[in-house]
Formats: C-alpha cells, sequence, structure tokens
C-alpha cells in the first residue's frame, strides 16, 4: 500500500474513531434530556436540536471511515462469488463512476450551502434552537471530501490488486 493510501486511511480512521466518541456525548445528552422532560418537566428545542446535529455528525463522519473499514451496504451475496481480480474491477468501476461522481456532486452542492448558512449567520427558528447553523451544515462537505479521499484510497489499493494479480505467473 502507498504513503497516499496510508495516510487517507489514518485520517479517516482518526476522525471515525473521534466521531464515533460523540455517541457517548450522544448517549448523556438523551439521558440528560428525557431525564429532565419527565423528572422535571423541562425540555428545549436547543437540546433536541443538538441531539440531531450530533447523529447527524456520527453518522456523516464515521460514513469514510466504513469504507476504510469495507464495512459498506454492498450486495454480498454476489460480490464474494467473484475472483479477487473481478471484484477489485467491479470496485474500480463503482469507485469511478458512482461514488467520485456522487461526491463530487454533494461537494459542489454542498458548500454554497454552507457559505450561504455561515454568511446570514443561520440560526434555528424555534425558539430556544441553536444559533451558528453554518457549523453542523459544514460536516456535508467535509464528510463527502473525507469519502472521495477514501475512495481514492480504497481505488489505489484495488489498482494494487490488479497489478499483483497480474504480474503473477
Amino acid at each position: 500500500m502507498n504513503t497516499l493510501s496510508q495516510k487517507i486511511n489514518l485520517l479517516n480512521k482518526t476522525i471515525g474513531q473521534a466521531a464515533s466518541l460523540l455517541t457517548i456525548f450522544l448517549i448523556a445528552l438523551v439521558c440528560f434530556d428525557v431525564g429532565g422532560r419527565y423528572l422535571f418537566n423541562f425540555s428545549t428545542a436547543g437540546i433536541s436540536e443538538l441531539e440531531w446535529h450530533i447523529f447527524g455528525c456520527i453518522f456523516l463522519l464515521n460514513a469514510p471511515n466504513t469504507l476504510r473499514l469495507n464495512k459498506h451496504v454492498r450486495v454480498d451475496a454476489i460480490y464474494n462469488q467473484f475472483s479477487p481480480k473481478n471484484q477489485a474491477l467491479i470496485d474500480i468501476f463503482g469507485v469511478l463512476f458512482f461514488l467520485t461522481p456522487f461526491c463530487i456532486l454533494v461537494i459542489d452542492a454542498s458548500i454554497p450551502y454552507v457559505i450561504n448558512a455561515y454568511t446570514i449567520m443561520e440560526k434555528s427558528t424555534d425558539p430556544g434552537g441553536l444559533p451558528f447553523r453554518f457549523i453542523i451544515k459544514s460536516c456535508i462537505p467535509i464528510s463527502f471530501i473525507l469519502l472521495l479521499l477514501q475512495g481514492i484510497s480504497h481505488l489505489l489499493s484495488k489498482l494494487q490488486t490488479l497489478k499483483d494479480y497480474t504480474s503473477t505467473p
């Protein structure tokens, strides 16, 4: 594996682990919210929104790590029947014609969305809601940039698989 792939993998592993730690915070926040609501009749829109924002960050920032771990959704019943060479060809095709264009499309569409939210200092429309909506919205292009990078790492790995497969007698 080349050093670019190793660096991308390490980056996504580190970010994925950090995002996973948000799960502990989310659990504590939900417990606080539920306890406050049922024991003290206390709840705010900000707490509910924060729960959804953290959940979104966990999901978005772990997607590249999920690809790194090869745990993404795929029809394994069919895929596993193919030889390593054909699996590599399928993966290369998928990265080039599905993952890469989709990531570029989402990045291109989401950056103006984030810039607009930042420019107007968008906040929740709910009373007691959260300010600085651009923070959560910025997770969208960041996660898709990381997913695109992980796709490049995956592509390099599969190209190496093809090279190894064709160079062996």
